[in-house]
This record gives structure tokens, sequence and C-alpha cells, in this order.
């Protein structure tokens, strides 16, 4: 992790030049923010001279990470937590429409809509009509692409509560629908079919091949009418939601997103609503199976139907069976072709997303990626294959074709295994995690809880006396720490190591390193500076990586920083049929 509990324990800042300590040692929060972390301010104004060591230190931080704003946003002016699409309301994105809102808090709502249009746009540009939304959750973004843009989607996800979660939302928003669909029918036949996605709890793994991907992909590939999403490659150009009848209906407008003339174009400014934006109508209540009660109701899919053994821990499909039932088989065990779909990962966690990196570049039948990666800590390395956090594999996996077993999530690339030092230590990834927006933030502001930073690292110096052999290890997050003062912070804090809380502090030695606040902070965020540097070359690694295998990508930052950290988003695409024909051919 980014370095500041062993601040005082390791005597961190005698091991900065001099000259560094000299110009850094008094410069305030916002100071901080201003000249040393913000890449964009260029009307700096220093208070002495700083060594050139310093400033080519800074420089080479900025020049080497990967550019965080949208072209749009770029400038010193524009440092604010909450996005342009929050500043009627705070928690309601004005770009989203009311239905896609509901249990969604507003960083989720605001990456959504966004990466939700690129991956329309995407499929547009793929000819595809589905899409696999790996780690998909509670299934806001499934939502989102099925319901508000008209794409057949399957989501699969790890935590079986999450799932069931998922399906209970697609109900209470298949609810609303309704309602709104009887709100404005005034007669008239409107139609409430439409694509709904299709849920599978299962487990991702990283050492299985893309033919075992699919097949878990296809045990939620049929819908639960029956029909296959996506079988025919061609889209249908025709309203497919029953967002997109209502507003036509209503004579609303729905405006998707121009998002480029290609693939590795980034977002135009111009991003509006998509979805109907009508009255929020009562909270339905709990919905168990079906709203056939009035003719030409909604008829609910029953869903998380466990398999015939249900013990598969790989896969547990929304519904499996035969089509005579209504239920669903996987494509490649039924003797039919897979359809073409497109890959999409919102802060897949780890390895997740170098997974379906592979799985993009072998697989046939998946024409495009939108990935969003997160947690780089958790990435396997051969230095350290089992990190702390690493999502443990089902108990008695069943067997695959482990194509993967010698790849790891770092180094991707044979071009970056290829060069010296590549090692990224676990420190260094966790330290990518860090959101330096949000930290200039709390700079600017002299919030009080940087505060923390020093408790934190005095709290370590009392661990390590009493207990040497414990170093670095882990404390649970105190609630408002800031507000506590330091003996009452240590006696919350000990006990989570396992310390008895009234252990004697020295009340001389422990004011002195308090006075050193200033210190602290500085120092973590000079090592702040780097995390953009490491996730650059992580995100870069992957990119060389599609490289070698002949596949162009783009990384774009699609997210507000300032709202959501992890913000970039490595998007490709394979050639058409067509070319990859004359390729073959040539």
């Amino acid at each position: 992790m980014i370095p500041r509990q062993e601040f005082f324990s390791e005597n961190l800042w005698d091991t900065l030049p001099v000259k560094w300590q000299q110009v850094i040692s008094d410069l305030t929060p916002p100071q901080i923010a201003d000249l040393l972390l913000d890449r964009w301010n260029v009307n700096r104004s220093y208070s002495c001279v700083w060594p050139l060591s310093l400033l080519s230190f800074r420089a080479t931080a900025h020049a080497l990470a990967f550019p965080r704003k949208p072209q749009r946003k770029r400038g010193h002016d524009v440092d604010t937590v909450k996005s342009e699409e929050f500043l009627e309301n705070q928690s309601q994105s004005s770009l989203l429409g009311h239905i896609f809102r509901k249990h969604v808090k507003p960083k989720k709502q605001h990456e959504i809509q966004r990466l939700g249009t690129l991956v329309r746009r995407l499929c547009d540009l793929t000819d595809c009509n589905s899409v696999v939304d790996v780690g998909s959750g509670q299934g806001h973004l499934t939502r989102f692409l099925s319901f508000g843009l008209g794409l057949s989607v399957t989501g699969i996800e790890a935590d079986p509560t999450l799932v069931s979660m998922a399906s209970k939302f697609d109900g209470q928003l298949l609810w609303t629908l309704e309602k709104e669909r009887q709100k404005f029918q005034n007669g008239s036949q409107l139609s409430t079919s439409g694509p709904s996605p299709c849920h599978v709890a299962g487990w991702v793994n990283p050492k299985a091949s893309w033919e075992d991907f699919v097949k878990q992909v296809g045990s939620g590939t049929f819908c639960c009418d029956g029909q296959m999403p996506g079988v025919s490659k061609k889209r249908q150009r025709e309203p497919v939601t029953v967002v997109d009848q209502l507003q036509q209906h209503t004579g609303q407008t729905e405006s998707t997103a121009d998002i480029g003339r290609s693939a590795s174009l980034p977002l135009k400014d111009n991003i509006k609503t998509t979805g109907f934006n009508g009255d929020n109508p009562t909270s339905p209540p709990e919905i168990a199976v079906s709203l056939a009660a009035q003719p030409g109701a909604l008829s609910l899919p029953k869903r998380l139907c466990k398999n015939e053994a249900g013990q598969d821990p790989y896969a547990y499909p929304v519904c499996r069976g035969s089509l005579s039932t209504g239920g669903v088989v996987c494509p490649a065990d039924n003797g039919q072709a897979c359809p073409d779909f497109v890959l999409t990962g919102l802060h897949a966690c780890g390895d997740l997303s170098a997974t379906l990196l592979r799985h993009f570049s072998s697989c046939p039948h998946v024409r495009g990626i939108t990935s969003v990666a997160c947690c780089y800590m958790k990435i396997t390395t051969s230095e350290n294959p089992n990190p702390p956090g690493l999502i443990a594999p089902p108990i008695n996996p069943l067997a695959t074709n482990e194509t993967f077993h010698s790849e790891y999530g770092y180094p991707m690339s044979s071009w970056v295994q290829g060069l010296p030092g590549h090692q990224l230590s676990y420190k260094a990834r966790e330290g990518a995690c860090h959101a330096i927006e949000e930290y200039m933030q709390r700079l600017r502001e002299e919030s009080a809880s940087l505060r923390t930073h020093c408790y934190r690292a005095a709290l370590e110096t009392v661990i390590r006396e009493a207990q040497p052999e414990l170093r670095r290890v882990g404390v649970q997050t105190i609630k408002k720490a800031h507000l506590l003062s330091f003996t009452e912070y240590a006696r919350l804090g000990l006990p989570r190591v396992g310390l008895p809380p009234d252990l004697p502090l020295d009340a001389d030695r422990v004011e002195a390193m308090l006075r050193q606040e200033g210190r602290v902070v500085v120092y973590f965020s000079l090592a702040l500076l780097l995390a953009p540097v490491v996730e650059t070359l992580v995100l870069l690694d992957r990119m060389l990586y599609l490289q070698e295998k002949g596949l162009d990508s783009q990384l774009v930052p699609l997210f507000d920083p300032a709202f959501s950290p992890r913000n970039l988003v490595l998007m490709a695409m394979k050639p058409t049929r067509d070319k990859e024909t004359e390729r073959t051919l040539s």
C-alpha cells in the first residue's frame, strides 16, 4: 500500500533528499494539491526555488500517466466531486431515466449511463445484439443495456445473493413499466414485450478455456420465453424496448450518445438522457412471479431456477431445461451456433479483467469488449500468485480445459515480461487503486480527515513496540477517526490487532509525532503521485497484449475521475467477418 503507516516506525521522512525536505516540509494542503498533484495547473506559484530533481520527478510522473480527465473537462477550474449531471439533484443523474435510478447510487448512475451508451455504440459497430456483462452484481448495468438500450444481455455474477437481487430489481422495473404503459395507453395497443436480461450465478474460472466460458454464458443465453437473444447477426432496428415504445407514444424522444465514428474514438460532449422520464409511480409490493391478473399484463419470468443436479459450482443457470418447458439449454450442447456478442466488465476485480481480455482475443464469438478494471492489488503475479483478497474457487470445481494455468494477471504481454524491473509489488498495485482527484479535493478543502494519516502512523509505532512481529497489519477502518483524540483512536484501534486497549502511551512522544502531520500528508502525496503511473503500466500491458494478438485497442477516460476514480475504459473490437476472411486468405 502507499506508505503512510510506516512513516514514523521506519523513519521515512529521512529517506527523502534533504533539498526536497527543505521545500516541501512546510507546504499547506492546498499547496500540495496545486504544486505537486495537479497536472493541469499551469499557474503554479512557488515561495522558493524547488530542486530540479523534484521538478523532474513530478513532471515525469505526470507525463507517464495516461490522462484521466475526459477531454472536455481538462482544466484547473473543473475540480468538482459531483459531475454536471448532478447539479440539479445530487442523488439523481439528469442523464438517466428514473426507472434506472432506483436502488442505484449516484456514482453507479454516472457509470452505467456512460458505459452503457458506449457498449451500445460498440454493438452497432460490431453488428452484435448480445452482450455478456461479467461481474454484473445487482444487474444495474444489465437492466440499462437491456430495457433502456434494447440489447440482449446475459449477466454473470459469482455471488448468488446479488443475482437474486438483480432478478428482484428486474421484476420491479417491469412492474413500473407496466404502470407507465397503463398510464399512457389511452386505449391504444402498446406492447410491453422486449428483451429481458438473463442472469447466471457462477464463478468465472481464470484458468478455463474460452470454450468453457462460452458454455457458462450459454447456460443463460436463452431467455425464459425460449428465445435466444442475438441469434440473428443483424440488429433489430425497430424499437425493441418498452422504454422506446413509451417514448414514441408520449412524444418523448430517446437520444443515444454519438460516441464516435469508430470504437477508438472517445465520447463526445453531448451525451443525453436515455430512458423514460415520467413520474415515479408508487413502489410495488414484493414481486414473486407474475402480474398476470389482468389481461395483457406483464408475465414476469421465474428466475434462479437451479439446474437438474443443483451442484454445479461454476454456473447456476437462471433457467435451464428444455425449450418445450420454457427453460434454457446451452447452445453448444444443443448443436446450435453460438451468437456473436460483446463482453463488458464494469470494475471487474483483479484477474477477472485480464481473463475477459484473454477470452476476447481467443474466442471468435466475442467481437468487442469494454473493460473497466479495479482492485489491482488482487492481480496475480509470478512473485505473488495468491495475493490477499483473492477470491477462492468453488469447492470441488468441475473439470475444465485449463489453458491459462501458467499465466498471471500481470504482466500479460510478452513485451512487458521482457522489461528489466517490470515487477510490481503488492504495495505498488494497491497504491494504484487510490483516488488522486478525490484526495486533491480533500487537500484543497483542508479536510480534517487528513489527520487520520498521522494517527495511523503514530499507532503503528505503538503496535510495533508492544509486539514487534506485528508489522503493517491491517486496522479495520475507525469511523470518523479525525473527530477523535489520538488516545481515543488508539483505544479503538489496538483491539483490532489483538492488543489490549489500555496500553500505556508516551504522551510527549505522541504529541511530537502529531506535530508532524504536515510531513505525513506531503510524503503520502509524493507516493500518491505514482499511483496513476502504476495503473497506466498495468493497462498499457493489457493493450500490448492485445496488440501482440493482432487487435487494436484504446484507453478512454470515460467517467469523471473525481466521481469514479477507476475511470479508464479499455475498449477494442475485432474486424468484421469479411475483413477477417480477407486477412486469412491473404
